[in-house]
């Protein structure tokens, strides 16, 4: 950590005693972690005294220090801004990355102590487990708040129902000297952790390139006689955003194991959902070298979507199965009977993962390369066990280079990313470009400026056209909502293999017929 390669040195700019800018910011950050019952007032002087020494101060004022009135992030915020005044540290953001998070893992339990107080909390209740958790994890600054209150959200109408827009500003945007450092840094090879979900990540400072996880825990968490680790996600994207991940590095698969893991999760945390990533490029997540699922405590749009039929399944009695209106090609099977849900969740995949249509586009095969695969998401409705299957297929062509089904070049100016588990289930997340590009096409709108960014022009020009003598500024961010929602309704169709048309509902309906007899 480059804070300990100065310390080690004797070059950190400190000014001591004289200086009286820290000491309140010290004092009151752990009255802060006290009130909130992170850490207890016993725990006062270890604590002032490991950050003592982490600002490499030669002593604390005996005299008590004023007290500012302010959020654990916020007072975190300030004591960055200290060590960058102070060129403690340089103002790259990994740096304060590092910095922050090794700040906060000194008022926090070691893994092993959380995952007892979870399991202890377990006991009256699951829910009662995972408030805990997350509490600690937002408290702790490990979930970043103060960067995902930035995130712009809203709902939008549809015609599928109601739909989540967020343009996701968590994250900032990296300067030059940190890619320049980055760079460097990757000429040295280091490979360890191998990825951001490996369980190495636990407790890790971090270095330039590579998040700083000095203040993440995780709670072990069998299944299946294999070992999983919980943990939630720093820039959630809804409520309680987790994260189950394979103590083993390996590549994401969806198979019968899959559906058994998923089901047991939701019997262990039946109040929230669980879902995977597809398994295969263009159609899967951001990591397809980790098999992970993503869960939380959450209702997304498409848990509420229309039934548009239901069909039984020959072979499966005891399931009830109906696919959904909407942009994706979703078969929800619900039973009391888990093991034989997931045995009809196995049948399905089996079978779509050979399963040809070429009037629709669908080919399974290209050689020894497969096309088909699903997302597949669980959740337990009392003593019902559901799980919907979003049939994917990730096949390019000359014409569609990024996917046949994937967002296609009209609505790239939107998203060209990849539609992940948690679109699929109708929560958008956006690009931050979006933001001041949006500013742009309002100002367009209103006739204050004839300038916007050219991907965005013929758009700009159709709403122009669309909604003539607009003058109201909030009139005009009401209609920027509700187009973009329109675009993401778009981005989703596209994604969806069997269309919400005559013929695509036909095709749907020969799938099925497929399933059943064969």
């Amino acid at each position: 950590m480059e804070l300990a390669r100065k310390q080690a040195k004797g070059i950190l700019n400190v000014k001591g005693c004289e200086d009286k800018v820290i000491f309140p910011l010290i004092s009151s950050l752990i009255q802060k972690a006290i009130d909130e019952k992170l850490i207890e007032q016993r725990d006062k002087l270890y604590i002032q005294n490991q950050l003592i020494e982490l600002f490499h101060l030669k002593q604390f004022p005996a005299k008590e220090t004023r007290r500012i009135d302010d959020t654990i992030p916020n007072l975190l915020e300030k004591i960055i801004d200290y060590a960058v005044e102070e060129e403690i540290i340089e103002n790259i953001f990994d740096e304060k990355e590092i910095l922050s998070a090794n700040i906060m893992n000194h008022f926090i339990p070691l893994p092993s102590e959380v995952e007892r107080s979870f399991y202890e909390k377990y006991e009256q209740s699951p829910a009662d487990a995972t408030n805990y958790f997350y509490s600690l994890s937002n408290l702790s600054n490990y979930i970043q708040q103060n960067r995902i209150n930035k995130n712009i959200s809203f709902k939008t109408k549809t015609e599928y129902g109601p739909l989540d827009i967020t343009i996701n500003l968590s994250k900032p945007e990296k300067d030059p000297e940190e890619i320049k450092r980055e760079l460097e840094k990757k000429q040295e090879n280091i490979d360890y952790p191998r990825c951001p979900l490996c369980i190495e990540n636990e407790g890790y400072v971090g270095r330039i390139g590579y998040a700083a996880r000095a203040n993440h825990r995780m709670i072990s968490l069998p299944l299946q006689d294999e070992s999983w680790y919980f943990q939630y996600s720093p820039y959630v994207y809804y409520n309680e955003h987790s994260i189950l991940l394979s103590e083993k590095h390996r590549n994401m698969v969806i198979n019968k194991d899959t559906f058994t893991r998923l089901l047991l999760f939701v019997d262990k945390f039946p109040h929230y959902f669980i879902g995977s990533n597809a398994d295969l490029p263009i159609v899967g997540g951001s990591i397809l070298s980790h098999d992970h699922y993503q869960a939380g405590r959450y209702h997304f749009p498409m848990e509420e979507a229309n039934i548009l039929f239901s069909f039984p399944l020959k072979n499966f009695p005891e399931v009830s199965a109906s696919t959904l209106k909407w942009p994706l090609s979703v078969i929800r099977i619900c039973s009391e009977q888990k093991e034989q849900l997931i045995e009809a969740a196995d049948d399905i995949l089996q079978k779509w993962i050979a399963y040809n249509d070429p009037t629709v586009n669908i080919i399974s095969h290209t050689d020894e390369r497969r096309h088909n695969t699903i997302t597949p998401i669980a959740r337990k409705r009392e003593e019902i066990y559901e799980l919907d299957l979003v049939l994917r297929n990730n096949r390019t062509t000359e014409e569609y280079p990024l996917g046949i089904f994937h967002p296609h070049e009209d609505v790239h100016h939107i998203k060209k990313e990849n539609i992940g588990l948690i679109e699929v289930m109708g929560l958008a997340v956006l690009p931050a470009r979006l933001r001041d590009e949006m500013e742009d096409i309002k100002q367009f709108l209103l006739g204050e400026t004839r300038e916007v960014p050219p991907h965005h022009l013929e758009w700009a020009k159709q709403l122009k056209i669309k909604y003539n003598h607009i003058s109201d500024p909030e009139e005009v961010n009401d209609i920027l909502e509700k187009e973009l929602g329109k675009k993401f309704v778009k981005i989703l169709e596209y994604s969806g293999v069997f269309k919400q048309t005559e013929e695509g509902i036909k095709a749907f309906n020969s799938f099925i017929n497929h399933v059943n007899n064969h």
